[in-house]
């Protein structure tokens, strides 16, 4: 009778603990969604955040108390159904006062001939990341005049973590590149946690790469590396618009972004996925900063050229701070990249 009691109080133990446990997790969570979401001043959120951890751990004790386990777990279930209804209410918007640089989502028109036009082609003039010339522009693109499709990745924090670009080259020289970003309001600051928590808006910007390179290499200080990709024209041409049908979609029903489910290289692979269904997935495109290695490994890169030697010529900060804001920009960053003279796709394509 005693070996039994003792195996029940046993179990009773390691039952409490597990929930104990789940609370302490799903409570992490919870705090931080209150302390990035909840609005009001900051003793306000120290205050909500602060009794939510004190009847959390009231919870955790209960579990243990006889008599108390049901009633603690309901109590902190219907906190976290209150949170989560909380939660629900925060929805995306398309109306904020929105930063400069991601004021305008880019958009664009079709016509029968391949012919392109868009509206909101960033074209900024940094000179520091805080002061910079705005210029939004219309502009017109063949895409039957699409020559190559380069990955750009962009280093600010670590190796692992990275900003990944893709810019589309024509035959008359010039390049327009595409950006997933986070739409910051004005006066805001990119966070990797806040991005877990509701903070931003999803952006898709086109720009000049005079202006979105040029302001991470020569402006911020990133490590920015440049690779040509491997791609048949009609896939470049369905990637380019997928771009612009990604961004309308943002306009129609704006998303949050998402640190790690949906950020500037997930989407892109998402839109990939849509043109070539059984492209692998793989951690890397979750770590952004080795993603240039994922598409070295399924064969979209420059060919006949070890990935070190690819990185090592990729990277463009010196080419870039020497070409400056000069008209050319784009073929000297461009000077010794592996492929870089040659059109992405075969003649045969």
């Amino acid at each position: 009778m005693a070996r039994t009691a003792w195996l029940a109080s046993l179990w009773h133990w390691l039952i409490a603990g597990v929930l104990a446990l789940l609370i302490v997790a799903s409570s992490g969570w919870a705090v931080l969604a209150l302390w990035y979401r909840l609005p009001g001043p900051t003793v306000l959120r120290y205050g909500v955040a602060g009794l939510w951890i004190v009847v959390a751990l009231a919870c955790c004790v209960g579990l243990f108390l006889k008599g108390w386990p049901a009633r603690a777990l309901l109590g902190y279930l219907a906190m976290y159904l209150v949170l989560g209804v909380w939660w629900w209410t925060i929805q995306p918007a398309t109306e904020r006062d929105w930063a400069p640089d991601v004021a305008h989502i880019v958009s664009g028109t079709q016509k029968d001939d391949n012919r392109v036009t868009l509206d909101n082609v960033r074209n900024f003039h940094w000179r520091t990341p805080q002061n910079f010339d705005e210029r939004w522009e219309n502009r017109h693109y063949d895409l039957d005049q699409l020559r190559s499709v380069d990955l750009l990745v962009s280093y600010w924090m670590g190796p692992a973590i990275a900003h990944t670009l893709v810019s589309f080259g024509f035959e008359d020289g010039r390049y327009l590149t595409f950006s997933v970003e986070i739409r910051k309001e004005r006066g805001e600051a990119f966070s990797t946690l806040g991005g877990f928590f509701k903070e931003y808006e999803v952006s898709i910007i086109a720009a000049d790469e005079r202006d979105i390179v040029r302001v991470r290499t020569n402006v911020r200080g990133e490590d920015v590396y440049l690779y040509r990709v491997q791609m048949p024209k009609p896939v470049m041409q369905d990637l380019f618009r997928a771009y612009l049908d990604e961004a309308h979609e943002l306009q129609r029903d704006p998303r949050y972004y998402n640190t790690l489910t949906s950020n500037c290289t997930t989407l892109v692979y998402a839109m990939m996925k849509r043109i070539v269904p059984r492209l692998p997935f793989d951690y890397r495109l979750l770590l952004s900063g080795y993603l240039p290695e994922y598409v070295h490994d399924v064969g979209a890169l420059a060919p006949g050229a070890p990935f070190s030697a690819l990185k090592a010529q990729g990277h463009i900060n010196a080419r870039a701070r020497q070409a400056g804001n000069a008209d050319d920009f784009s073929a000297r960053i461009r000077d010794g990249i592996p492929g870089a003279d040659a059109p992405s796709y075969d003649a045969d394509d």
